[in-house]
């Protein structure tokens, strides 16, 4: 038994540092005083100065949090309110819309970029940030609506009955119960829209014009002359970020779970 609890966590010690080496090893690189992510040298907080005098690294930041907030914000109303439709009424070729959701999801994005860019050509559409929301949404929707209805599909439909039954409208039964009962599903499904915006890069690249270059598109443009050490202090913020909206996130869901 002994054994076999070492051989366990130590593939578990094996899986976890797979996956948060490279983004330590970011960490690190981003206070190092070479300019040159090979071998690190020294430790200095230069590169987090050097950081706010990059105009374009942080135009390009600009840029990803305009679009990925908007995004965001739109993509999660839709998004709960067609799952909540699609899991109350029943309407003509409901089934098929059901099964529809999944594309964006199954398809590679350079499909869906090409795509989107026909259909922005087809109707003159000028490329920039109004049309890289738009792409971005597109491809959000559906991953919150399926957060969304897995909750849905284990809520009580009584609770909304006694509502009714109490005097509340549909609307304040919506608001008032259904919302507080599914907001760990809207929040899963927000979270996880933030971050496909936050890193996409093909999608992007077919949708974003002149100024409405964003970071991912500018790492990538930078990768085969080097990353410099202030994009990796840029990156240990956005990670801190992330952080700190997931550790709210968890507060949320341990308070509502205690309240049960």
């Amino acid at each position: 038994m002994k054994n076999n609890k070492i051989i366990d966590n130590l593939c578990i010690f094996l899986v976890f540092s797979f996956l948060f080496l490279p983004i330590l090893v970011i960490i690190l690189f981003s206070f190092n005083t070479s300019s040159l992510n090979i071998v690190f040298e020294g430790f200095t907080f230069d590169w987090y100065k050097e950081l706010f005098n990059n105009k374009t690294l942080l135009e390009a930041l600009y840029n990803t949090l305009i679009v990925a907030f908007v995004s965001t914000i739109i993509s999660t109303i839709i998004g709960t309110i067609s799952a909540y439709a699609l899991k109350k009424y029943n309407f003509p070729f409901k089934n098929i819309i059901l099964e529809l959701l999944y594309i964006p999801i199954v398809i590679p994005e350079i499909v869906l970029g090409i795509s989107l860019l026909a259909i922005y050509t087809l109707f003159k559409l000028e490329l920039g940030l109004f049309t890289l929301i738009l792409a971005h949404i597109c491809f959000s929707i559906p991953f919150v609506i399926i957060n969304v209805r897995s909750v849905l599909d284990n809520m009580d439909p009584n609770i909304e009955k006694a509502a009714s039954d109490l005097g509340a409208s549909k609307l304040k039964t919506f608001f008032y119960v259904v919302i507080p009962t599914i907001l760990p599903g809207i929040l899963s499904g927000a979270q996880l829209a933030l971050t496909l915006s936050l890193d996409d890069v093909v999608i992007s690249y077919f949708t974003a014009g002149p100024g409405s270059n964003t970071l991912p598109l500018h790492v990538y443009s930078i990768i085969k002359t080097g990353v410099t050490p202030d994009v990796n202090a840029l990156i240990t913020i956005m990670l801190l970020f992330v952080f700190v909206i997931l550790t709210i996130s968890t507060i949320i869901n341990l308070k509502r779970l205690r309240r049960m």
